[in-house]
């Protein structure tokens, strides 16, 4: 097989279209890109390039500062320049919604992320590789987290090396240590270690562990106890503090290794802004509210904040952040679809990426004027708003703001307002 072509457009996930008597799906190619493609797989009904070659490059074409740009699956469009990378993300989010909204690039697209997980495997240590669930790319460094990505490496494979601890075996599905997590506050300077492994230390390896990362503010061993492949356990700290601190304008949110938090401190600015320019009146209720990312934030602006989430331990920190804030704040443990929305005058969701599903008809049945939509999944929010929410629903307004540099990825502030 050998197909040449040009790429004209991209896929709605960003992948690079060849049109001829069959579409192929390329990644880390983009329109204007010449390529050759040698070999092909098909996965969930696409046609995807796994061996090909780019013989002369779009204009849109920079230079990806990673090394190890192709190989890993983290950035798919490091290759692209960054206006350009902002101009496709607003094409794609309107050709999948309909919606045309401005997008405010990252502040910062380097040394960005917050949070990285570096996967421990006998076939390397470093992040996935695309398109081979088995794939490991050995890292040396990522740009898009940390200028301290090789130093937190180097500490890991040294601890290893003196421990003979074995790395996770993916196709055995057997080993001792899985993940290294790695979390730091871009704005506090503050750094939590997190080793997640199928196995507890001994007291001589715990001492090891506290040595070679005695550069942490926070340290933590977390005990796995299933097979799945990902980052995932019960956490024990090790040493240092209990959280690490991030903060986001006036605001300070408490990090633990079990909480969610977006990704790049340097943006959040951004969408929180934009959240509260769309929230409207005195009280607001934040559905899906985590660990009180945004109602903290509108809270600490004179709002009257509740905040209802499943999870438990999520609600303690929200908790937490009230305090260490000062706010008027409530937050419960509580199902979306089962809060008795009442007296609110700004609904504000960031529901999990399959969407709001049975939520949306109790918004759509409740009172509430105006709900903002906070979501990096267009498709669910196309989904959600076509099923559901457009029989009491106009999009007054939306923003997008990209948390997400060198990916297809974009989050989305969206305006609904009752008809």
């Amino acid at each position: 097989m050998r197909i040449r072509g040009e790429i004209k457009e991209l896929s709605a996930d960003g992948l690079g279209l060849l049109e001829g008597e069959r579409r192929i799906h390329v990644p880390f190619a983009y329109p204007g890109d010449y390529v050759l493609v040698r070999r092909t797989k098909r996965r969930f009904g696409r046609r995807i390039a796994t061996d090909f070659e780019l013989l002369e490059p779009s204009p849109l074409r920079q230079t990806p500062r990673c090394p190890h740009f192709g190989a890993c699956g983290g950035c798919l469009w490091q290759g692209l320049r960054y206006g350009e990378q902002l101009r496709f993300k607003a094409e794609l989010f309107e050709r999948i919604t309909g919606i045309s909204a401005p997008v405010k690039g990252s502040p910062q697209i380097w040394d960005f992320r917050n949070v990285s997980n570096f996967i421990v495997t006998a076939e390397g240590i470093g992040l996935k590789e695309y398109g081979d669930p088995l794939g490991v790319v050995e890292l040396s460094e990522c740009p898009v987290f940390s200028k301290g990505t090789s130093e937190y490496l180097r500490a890991l494979r040294a601890f290893l090396s003196e421990t003979g601890l074995e790395p996770w075996d993916l196709k055995r599905k057997a080993g001792e240590v899985h993940y290294l997590q790695v979390r730091e506050g871009k704005f506090t300077g503050e750094l939590m270690v997190n080793l997640v492994a199928h196995t507890k230390p001994s007291k001589e390896v715990a001492e090891v562990f506290r040595d070679y990362f005695s550069f942490a503010d926070s340290l933590y061993w977390s005990l796995k106890t299933d097979e799945r492949d990902d980052p995932r356990g019960e956490p024990e700290i090790m040493g240092g503090e209990p959280f690490i601190r991030e903060r986001i304008g006036d605001v300070a949110y408490l990090i633990h290794p079990n909480s969610f938090f977006q990704t790049n401190s340097y943006a959040l600015w951004l969408l929180l802004k934009a959240v509260e320019d769309f929230t409207d009146g005195e009280k607001v209720l934040d559905l899906y509210s985590g660990v009180g990312t945004f109602g903290v934030w509108l809270a600490k602006r004179g709002f009257e904040v509740d905040g209802v989430e499943l999870n438990p331990f999520a609600v303690e920190m929200a908790r937490k952040n009230v305090e260490l804030n000062g706010v008027n704040a409530r937050f419960r443990v509580g199902r979306a679809e089962e809060t008795p929305i009442g007296d609110y005058d700004t609904v504000i969701v960031d529901p999990p990426r399959k969407g709001l599903r049975e939520a949306a008809e109790l918004l759509v049945k409740s009172g509430v004027e105006r709900v903002i939509y906070v979501s990096c999944n267009p498709k669910a929010f196309r989904l959600d708003y076509e099923n559901h929410l457009r029989k009491t629903y106009r999009i007054e307004d939306a923003i997008l703001i990209d948390m997400f540099p060198h990916t297809p990825h974009v989050e989305a502030a969206i305006w609904l307002e009752r008809t």
